[in-house]
């Protein structure tokens, strides 16, 4: 959509009343405007019914919200009136998920304040070789912690990070498993889960269960601000490799990061996916994690970007439908997500080279109004963002979008 039809539409979305019965709602820090489903350039070639049945794991979920939840919130309100006719569709279909999408909901594009386009990154389950006792060779813990999963830690709160792998933590019975690297345990914190490879086969599954509470430091802006590597070229990958090359320099890195993470074996079978923090499992290019504190688990959201899959390049278009059910810290803002993209060394590669703009829809349930508290940004909308600003990095690679 063209400049001067976007801040058309924008306006009138922010002047127009809210029709009868459709309750309003506003998106903190966003610039929103209406679209149509034809102006959503591959939404007619997308698979509606893959994204359905990612949504209908929301709706699992979503239906047992309560009245009171319903009434205070009303995007979740309005996901719950969705999910109760999703329900309905007893054998879907393409075209039924298709219609299913576009009877009941409007698309409106979102954009943080001052700009046009939403950012995105990538994130993934990491796969490490492990030991369930300590060993010459394994001897980096992954530590778990008792108390309620989700919740921040208020037992090892005091802790940081550079004081556990001292062995602050040491004797108190917490060690799940072992490993031989301490940068691996360091990725795995960051994505939030990790499957640990036994000498015998077995799959360990272990996912986030508390934090310390300490602020996280973006290495990758670190090393960026300090000429390290290049913005243009940041990634998980050149993390990775420029700790394994300087391992003392790499140690003083991760100590700057305060923020440590505790985990927690779950009985997901090795083809299971993880569960995202919706309490549903995720699904690979489907599911994103997005900012909870200003959106609704269960939000359906539109992609259009060109995006580094199938190359280093972000040459490779993603138009899709996916589904909010995950957050993650570094995910802030009206229009940012983190996609993910399932398990394995290949998506490891490729999620962690993730940086990049492109347009982030909303489709809002037809029973919510929703506006944003931003006008139209004064800059122009080309039709494509210039490969140059691809280059800025997420918070966990080193910047803010």
């Amino acid at each position: 959509m063209r400049k001067g039809g976007l801040v058309l539409a924008a306006l009138a979305a922010l002047t127009a009343p809210a029709c009868a019965g459709e309750v309003p709602m506003t998106l903190r820090n966003a610039y929103v405007a209406p679209l149509t489903f034809a102006e959503m350039k591959g939404w007619a070639k997308d698979n509606h019914l893959a994204a359905f049945k990612s949504f209908m794991k929301s709706c699992g979920a979503i239906l047992q919200g309560s009245k009171a939840t319903r009434h205070k919130r009303p995007m979740f309100g309005g996901l719950f009136i969705a999910c109760e006719q999703a329900k309905k569709i007893e054998q879907p279909t393409e075209a039924a998920a298709r219609n299913f999408f576009e009877t009941g909901f409007r698309p409106m594009r979102v954009a943080k304040a001052g700009d046009v386009n939403g950012f995105y990154t990538g994130y993934y389950e990491t796969e490490i070789d492990g030991s369930l006792t300590k060993t010459a060779d394994y001897n980096v813990p992954f530590y778990g912690i008792p108390g309620k999963s989700g919740g921040k830690s208020t037992v090892f709160g005091q802790y940081d990070r550079a004081r556990i792998e001292k062995g602050a933590l040491a004797g108190k019975g917490l060690e799940i498993c072992w490993v031989k690297d301490p940068i691996d345990v360091f990725f795995a914190q960051i994505q939030g889960s990790t499957r640990v490879k036994l000498a015998d086969g077995t799959l360990l599954r272990l996912n986030y269960i508390a934090s310390n509470g300490q602020k996280y430091y973006p290495v990758g802006k670190d090393l960026i601000d300090r000429g390290i590597i290049a913005k243009q070229d940041m990634s998980m990958d050149r993390i990775r490799q420029w700790m394994v090359a300087n391992p003392e320099e790499g140690k003083e890195l991760r100590d700057k990061n305060r923020s440590y993470v505790f985990f927690e074996k779950t009985k997901l079978a090795p083809e299971t996916q993880i569960v995202g923090a919706q309490g549903v499992a995720l699904t690979p290019l489907r599911s994103i994690a997005v900012d909870k504190s200003l959106h609704v688990y269960g939000t359906p959201v539109w992609i259009d970007a060109n995006l580094p899959i199938d190359s280093e390049e972000p040459a490779t278009p993603f138009r899709r439908l996916v589904i909010a059910q995950d957050t993650g810290s570094a995910i802030v803002g009206p229009a940012r997500a983190d996609i993910f993209f399932g398990a394995g060394t290949t998506v490891e590669h490729v999620a962690g080279r993730m940086k990049d703009h492109g347009e982030f829809v909303m489709l809002v349930p037809k029973s919510v109004a929703l506006k944003g508290d931003s006008g139209p940004p004064d800059i122009p909308l080309p039709q494509q963002r210039p490969a140059e600003i691809a280059t800025r990095t997420a918070e966990a690679t080193g910047a803010a979008q």
